[in-house]
């Protein structure tokens, strides 16, 4: 079978660079017998940082880049050369990618829009050299500092898709047919279960050259949470998802339990993910007559006016192209209602704390050895660095 190019999940060993050793020099020329001490300041080590990226849509460029490490920084010079500063090690990742401490499964960072950079390891400082030590009772310092150490993480990198709409709903439920239909997108269509194996983004248009992203995900059954199917796997991806279209066949025995039974799978993975905003759609209606699709509706909005739900519920289909131009004016005007606005990112927040551990999926493939290795140590890494010889030449 061919290997997916959807990536979602990577593991990462990241080392940033240390700073370099400050020099302890005392200049002694026969012109200048009492120069001084001249020792320059090391370099700083180069930083790992994240960058977002709206061209990148999965991590399958770093599936096989196990090992990120910025530049050491140089040692200080005589004639208070100043060392090099080591080179930041950039990593572009997709919008939506979210890291954690593959050690302690804690959240350390995510980065969510295009262009923002987050700091995940910072360089050491490089060290003093003797120059800056001097002064009137200490006129010949013969010390200087050692670089600041380099710092290591090995992390868990995670993606999920950034959209407004996400859809939920069985195998075969008309997902992909639906999405294919409002979109340029051109998911795998067939009449059997699981025919989506990965996730797809397709961009709605609307009117005004209005647009927003609606994100296909495999369908689930019951049982997902816990791992059945594709499972919990791609649950993940819409997560962030603003709005969630449920979307049932028509032919269904069972419209309102159907409903239930995925709600309940959405609660069991997120309980969070039921504060969001959410449509009921009923598809492949071109089976069904008016008068039936007519009591359908009233029924439905019944139960869930019942369960205290205001979910508005529609019939559509995506082959006979009914009901798509009021579908796409409800999940308009429901991206858009005061209490569905999304707050503002800003780059001061993306480094706010978040008591968050990495999903339940990701922590199965780190139990299970998944991407397991050892760091390799360059040669460098060990130098000792604590012994300065006083240098005294002449020109």
């Amino acid at each position: 079978m061919a290997e997916s190019n959807f990536v979602d999940y990577v593991k990462i060993y990241c080392r940033s660079g240390k700073g370099g050793r400050g020099s302890m020099h005392l200049r002694h020329v026969k012109y200048n017998p009492n120069g001084g001490p001249d020792g320059g300041d090391g370099g700083n080590g180069g930083s790992v940082i994240l960058r977002g990226n709206h061209n990148y849509w999965t991590l399958l460029h770093l599936k096989y880049q196990r090992h990120v490490k910025a530049e050491h920084g140089g040692n200080g010079g005589k004639d208070k050369c100043h060392g090099t500063n080591g080179k930041d090690a950039y990593i572009d990742v997709p919008c939506g990618t979210v890291v954690y401490n593959a050690e302690t499964g804690k959240y350390v960072c995510d980065v969510t829009y295009d262009g923002q950079e987050v700091v995940l390891l910072k360089g050491g400082r490089g060290g003093l050299g003797n120059f800056q030590f001097r002064s009137a009772t200490n006129q010949a310092p013969r010390f200087a500092q050692p670089g600041e150490p380099m710092q290591e993480m090995t992390v868990i990198m995670e993606l999920k898709l950034l959209a407004d709409v996400g859809l939920v709903g069985f195998p075969n439920a008309g997902k992909s047919t639906l999405v294919s239909s409002l979109s340029n997108a051109r998911p795998k269509i067939a009449n059997y279960p699981f025919t989506t194996m990965e996730p797809s983004l397709g961009i709605v248009g609307y009117h005004d050259n209005k647009s927003f992203v609606m994100a296909d995900i495999p369908g689930i059954i019951e049982g997902a949470a816990e791992g059945k199917g594709l499972g919990l796997r791609f649950l993940r991806h819409i997560e962030r998802n603003s709005l969630l279209l449920f979307m049932v066949p028509g032919d269904t025995d069972d419209i309102y339990k159907e409903y239930n039974i995925l709600l309940n799978e959405l609660r069991k993975f997120n309980p969070e993910m039921l504060d969001k905003h959410r449509v009921l759609a009923i598809t492949k209606c071109d089976l069904l007559d008016e008068e039936l699709m007519e009591m359908l509706r009233h029924e439905l909005e019944e139960k869930l006016k019942a369960d205290g739900e205001q979910v508005p519920v529609l019939f559509i289909s995506a082959v006979a192209q009914t009901g798509l131009n009021e579908l796409k004016d409800v999940l308009w005007n429901e991206l858009n209602s005061e209490s569905n606005k999304l707050q503002t990112i800003t780059a001061e927040d993306t480094l706010v704390h978040r008591d968050k551990e990495m999903s339940q999926f990701a922590r199965e493939l780190l139990d299970e050895g998944e991407d397991g290795y050892i760091p390799d140590e360059d040669e460098d890494d060990i130098e000792i660095l604590d012994d300065y010889e006083i240098e005294d030449f002449d020109e």
